[in-house]
């Protein structure tokens, strides 16, 4: 095998490795946010230990889930630069915009509002808890909207030219907004919206079944 064949190889190994385990946690995240929303709205309108009990206990799955997906997205991120340099200078002004306004509107609502979450039972009302929840489910809906948004710009690319010659070009937005609504980016939101609600259905049911 030739060195820049077995580079190659190894580098889409590791990355589709890393991508792997990070999506396994994902969508559980996703699922979860909504299932726990669920289960804090019934206590805080019907009351009940039973409901708080249930919704402090998936909270925490939550938060490993939420963790273990943190890891293995931040190795996946690096792994742009050190595994597809090149490709990262290339389209790392739009690529790298979605990435960041997913960090910026969503992972920071998503993580400060966790901290309540976790932490909070005892030290806030639980109007200020559940709108904590209510943060960190509308903070893992919006996280996925930037990153299927990263996602659907490679595969159907919109809003962009490109800038310089040979070595030195490189894509640039010319159109945000159609960058963000490029022509599969809609679609696969909802699709992936769906895929994660039903993982974390499932999740739910197979546990408290057992």
């Amino acid at each position: 095998m030739e060195p820049l064949t077995a580079l190659l190889d190894w580098s889409r190994a590791q990355f589709a490795l890393t991508a792997c385990y990070h999506w396994l946690f994902v969508p559980l995240t996703l699922g979860l946010a909504v299932i726990m929303g669920i289960m804090e709205t019934i206590y805080v309108v019907k009351g009940g230990e039973v409901w708080k009990r249930t919704a402090q206990f998936w909270m925490k799955l939550f938060g490993i889930n939420f963790a273990i997906g943190v890891a293995t997205g931040l190795i996946l991120e690096f792994e742009f630069g050190t595994n597809w340099a090149t490709y990262s200078r290339y389209v790392g002004d739009i690529f790298g915009s979605a990435l960041a306004a997913e960090g910026v509107f969503a992972f920071a609502l998503e993580s400060t509002c966790l901290g309540i979450v976790l932490f909070g039972w005892k030290k806030v009302k639980p109007i200020w808890h559940f709108l904590a929840t209510l943060g960190v489910f509308l903070g893992s809906m919006c996280s996925a909207i930037w990153i299927v948004i990263a996602n659907s710009w490679q595969q159907t690319p919109a809003g962009y030219v490109i800038a310089g010659e040979g070595l030195q070009a490189k894509a640039v937005i010319t159109d945000f907004w159609a960058m963000v609504f490029n022509p599969s980016s809609v679609d696969r939101i909802w699709h992936v919206w769906q895929g994660a609600f039903l993982a974390g259905i499932f999740l739910v049911l197979s546990v408290h079944a057992w």
